[in-house]
């Protein structure tokens, strides 16, 4: 860059916090009023211009700035590796598709079981479906929302290969109980932390315990990207699978510039086929895994990098707001059943739920009418039990147990 384009960005730049200020100047808050959001984006000139400076390179795709958020969401949660993809459904989906594909060792085949909870969001469970894995259904925890490890056990059966879980709305689960047995077992763990990032169970980031653990930088989420999402791997193997899948199902997985022999020297040594078959092919261009394009944009990964340094401050706020909203609505227990964290947990909250007692004066949907028109935007967890949903019910799984507190939930909180 010269120095003539140097001075334009600087003035861009400035451009941008003005009217950034200006915004913020116009922006407040009237009670009563303006509408009190569950979550949504937060951000600032910084995260503005990230994105602008993005789009004036005009590199568009995911490039060095997805690498170097790889690198420093990796740091921030103390995992081997992450991969950076387009949404958090997304990074389910490369999750499912890594332990199924043939290039690892102990891969998933149809008709393999996945032990889950049928509270759920609809693409955590949809891979599982889409690569032919049968979901097993467990119930979860009237007050933390998480599986309940008691049902693991039994649940587990001769074909069960993987257990898939959620820190739901951020509340950490019991990642040491799920451990134990998946160790016992052999089994995959994968970790769908797309509500929780920044929540940490005995001082480890969730995220970091299983073998693939995935997350989302949806508006609402702790940090945003406007859609995108992350893989975090912890295994080599694994790693190089998920990042093949991700980008078309290529073999090769270098990085960085390949203009001329990549980055491992070898490109043009390689070759498909065998004997009289066998064909020199780029090795950029052979492809060992059925895989997709599940790349963010660089825009989207320029803004998370900015997203990224804030993201303390935004638990702070997130766990300040629950604790006041606890210390209120905690007045009420003969009529809420109030959320409650492992002793070894700390949870960056998502949200908060409330559990209406059967035994309290109102049905949800009164009080849900009468929170949105005092202006207090609510939300219902998720699909509640998924097997419900028009699109779930005829899904062939097995379910362990009753789903009582997973129905009480759907219709109650």
């Amino acid at each position: 860059m010269d120095r003539r384009e140097a001075a334009i960005y600087r003035d861009i730049s400035k451009k941008i916090k003005s009217l950034y200020a200006l915004r913020r100047k116009r922006e407040g808050f009237i009670p009563g009023a303006d509408k009190i959001r569950y979550g949504g984006r937060v951000y600032d000139d910084k995260d503005i211009y990230a994105a602008v400076e993005a789009a004036l390179d005009f590199w568009l795709t995911m490039g060095k700035r997805g690498y170097d958020f790889e690198d420093a969401l990796a740091r921030s949660l103390g995992a081997a590796k992450v991969l950076v993809v387009n949404t958090g459904s997304s990074a389910n989906l490369l999750a499912i598709a890594t332990i199924c594909s043939r290039s690892i060792k102990r891969y998933l085949r149809p008709g393999d079981e996945v032990i889950t909870t049928a509270l759920a969001f609809p693409t955590t469970i949809t891979p599982i479906i889409q690569y032919g894995l049968k979901p097993v259904f467990v119930d979860v925890e009237p007050d933390t929302y998480n599986i309940d490890i008691s049902l693991l056990k039994e649940a587990v059966s001769k074909r069960t290969k993987a257990i898939v879980f959620t820190h739901t709305l951020g509340n950490p689960a019991d990642v040491a109980g799920i451990m134990a047995i998946a160790k016992r077992y052999g089994l995959y763990v994968v970790e769908d932390v797309c509500d929780g990032l920044g929540s940490r169970f005995a001082d480890s980031s969730c995220g970091t315990f299983g073998d693939l653990a995935t997350f989302s930088f949806y508006p609402a989420h702790h940090i945003t990207m406007g859609e995108g999402g992350a893989v975090a791997v912890n295994n080599r193997q694994l790693y190089k699978t998920a990042m093949s899948i991700r980008d078309w199902g290529r073999e090769c997985v270098c990085k960085g510039d390949v203009s001329l022999n990549g980055v491992c020297g070898r490109r043009f040594s390689f070759s498909v086929g065998q004997g009289r078959d066998r064909i020199d092919y780029d090795h950029r261009y052979i492809y060992s895994n059925i895989g997709y394009n599940l790349k963010p944009t660089d825009m989207q990964v320029a803004i998370g990098l900015t997203q990224l340094k804030k993201l303390k401050g935004f638990i702070d706020i997130r766990r300040r707001n629950f604790d006041a909203i606890y210390k209120g609505i905690g007045q009420h227990k003969d009529i809420f059943i109030l959320p409650r964290s492992y002793h070894k947990a700390f949870a960056s909250w998502f949200a908060f739920p409330i559990t209406i007692k059967e035994s309290a004066p109102f049905q949800r949907k009164q009080l849900l009418e009468s929170l949105e028109r005092a202006k207090i935007e609510t939300r219902l967890i998720f699909a509640g039990n998924i097997l419900r949903q028009p699109a779930f019910k005829d899904v062939d799984c097995r379910v362990v147990g009753d789903l009582k507190h997973t129905d009480n939930i759907m219709r109650r909180a």
